[in-house]
C-alpha cells in the first residue's frame, strides 16, 4: 500500500512520544513522576458532573448532534463572553461548539490554506498549529517567541514578502509551552497588522482562567475590530478540569465561524449533547471552583519555581497557564537535560525544542499532578549530581 506524502512528513506526536516513554519505565517496573502532559488531576466539580448525568437520561441527548451545537450552549458561551470580557456575540452567527478546542484548531486551517500557501505559527507552540497548516498542504513560516521580548512574537519583523503571502496568524495567550501572557495593546496592535495585510487570526485562549496573584488575561475579542478579522478558540478542559469530556467552542468572526461549520459538517457529527448540557451548567453556574483551583496550582507554582531556582536553573514564574518554563543548565540541551532526568530520576519533562526550534535551551513542567507527586519529582530532581 501507497500511504500519502503528508503521512510520511507527519513528525510523531509530541505528547504521545512522552506517554510512550512513563510506559516503557512502568514495563520495567520504575515508578515515573511525570511533568509532561498538561492533564489536570483535580476532579471536574460536582455540580457539573450532576448535569452531565441528568442530561444523559435524556432520550433527545442519545442522537446525532448538529454541527453548530445546541442553541442554548451557544447562548451560554455567549453570555459567559458577555459577563468575562464584556464581549458582545450573536449566539447564532459568532459561536460554534467544538469537540474540545483541538479538533477546531485542526480543522479551521482547511478554511484558509491552499496548497502553497503560509500560516504565521509562533515558535515555540502547540504542534497542531502547523501540523493542521500542513495537513490542508501550506507551510508554515516560525515568529520567534524570545524570553527578550517577553515571548511576544515581533510582528514588524516579518518580511513584507511573507506577510502578504500568509493567510492565517496563529496567537496563544496566556502561552503554551511558556507561560507568557499579552495585554490588550498588544492584541490591538495584531489588529491593525491583519487589517494591514489581510490575513485572518485565529487567537488560542484555553488559559484565561488559569491565573495567578490576582492577575486577570484578556481576551483577543476584547481588542478593537478583532472581531473583523479573527476568532478565538477556547475550551473548559482547563477552567472547569474537563479533559475527557471534550468539549471546547470558537467564537468571533461570522464568516470564519460559517466556514469552520462547513468544513466539521462533513468531517465530525458535533459535540454530545449531553457534554453541552453539562458545559452549560459549568459557564452559568457557580464559578468558585475557578479560584479554588488556582489556589491549587499556585502553591504548586511556587514550590516548582522555589526548588528549580534552588538547584540553579532559572525560571520566571508565570502569571497564567498550568506550566513552569525553566531554561536548562549551561552547556546541556533540551532533549539531553529531559533523557537525564528520565534515565537519572525517572522524572519526565518535556523538552522545549519539541515545541519548535526556539524552544531549544528549555523544558516545560506541567502543575497538573497531585502535590506528593511534585514533592517526589521535585527531590528526585535535586538528587543528581551537579545538575547545574
Amino acid at each position: 500500500m501507497r500511504f500519502a506524502d503528508r503521512i510520511e512528513q507527519l513528525p510523531p506526536y509530541l505528547f504521545a512520544q512522552i506517554s510512550k516513554k512513563v510506559a516503557a519505565k512502568k514495563a520495567q517496573g520504575i515508578d515515573v513522576v511525570s511533568f509532561g502532559i498538561g492533564d489536570p488531576d483535580l476532579p471536574t466539580p460536582e455540580h457539573i458532573v450532576d448535569a452531565l448525568c441528568e442530561a444523559a437520561r435524556e432520550p433527545a441527548n442519545h442522537r446525532y448532534p448538529e454541527t453548530e451545537g445546541l442553541p442554548d450552549f451557544r447562548r451560554a458561551v455567549a453570555g459567559w463572553y458577555e459577563r468575562r470580557f464584556g464581549v458582545t456575540l450573536d449566539p447564532d452567527s459568532e459561536v460554534l461548539s467544538l469537540i474540545g478546542s483541538k479538533e477546531g484548531i485542526g480543522h479551521v486551517a482547511l478554511c484558509f490554506i491552499d496548497p502553497g500557501d503560509v500560516a504565521l505559527v509562533p515558535d515555540p507552540s502547540y504542534p497542531v498549529y502547523e501540523i493542521g497548516s500542513m495537513f490542508a498542504g501550506g507551510s508554515a513560516y516560525h515568529l520567534p517567541l524570545l524570553e527578550a521580548n517577553g515571548f511576544l512574537p515581533d510582528l514588524d519583523a516579518i518580511p513584507v514578502e511573507v506577510a502578504q503571502r500568509a493567510k492565517l496568524l496563529w496567537l496563544n495567550y496566556p502561552n503554551n509551552p511558556t507561560g507568557a501572557v499579552a495585554d490588550l495593546a498588544f492584541f490591538e496592535r495584531v489588529v491593525a497588522f491583519a487589517k494591514r495585510h489581510d490575513v485572518a487570526v485565529c487567537h488560542d485562549g484555553p488559559y484565561s482562567e488559569v491565573a495567578y496573584d490576582g492577575y486577570r488575561p484578556v481576551s483577543f475579542l476584547q481588542a478593537a475590530g478583532a472581531k473583523d478579522v479573527g476568532i478565538e478558540f477556547h475550551s473548559l478542559s482547563k477552567s472547569y478540569n474537563m479533559t475527557g469530556w471534550r468539549i471546547g467552542m470558537a467564537a468571533g468572526n461570522a464568516r470564519i465561524i460559517d466556514a469552520l461549520m462547513r468544513v466539521k459538517s462533513n468531517l465530525d457529527s458535533g459535540a454530545s449533547q449531553a457534554v453541552q448540557r453539562m458545559a452549560m451548567a459549568a459557564l452559568e453556574g457557580p464559578q468558585d471552583c475557578i479560584a479554588e483551583h488556582n489556589a491549587v496550582y499556585q502553591r504548586r507554582r511556587d514550590r516548582v519555581v522555589d526548588a528549580l531556582r534552588t538547584l540553579g536553573l532559572r525560571v520566571t514564574p508565570p502569571q497564567a497557564s498550568l506550566y513552569v518554563w525553566a531554561k536548562v543548565p549551561d552547556g546541556m540541551t533540551s532533549a539531553g537535560f529531559a533523557e537525564r532526568l528520565l534515565d537519572e530520576a525517572a522524572v519526565i519533562v518535556t523538552p522545549g525544542n519539541g515545541y519548535g526550534p526556539h524552544g531549544e535551551g528549555y523544558v516545560r513542567l506541567s502543575l497538573t499532578l497531585a502535590d506528593d507527586r511534585i514533592d517526589e519529582g521535585l527531590r528526585r530532581i535535586a538528587g543528581l549530581p551537579a545538575l547545574a
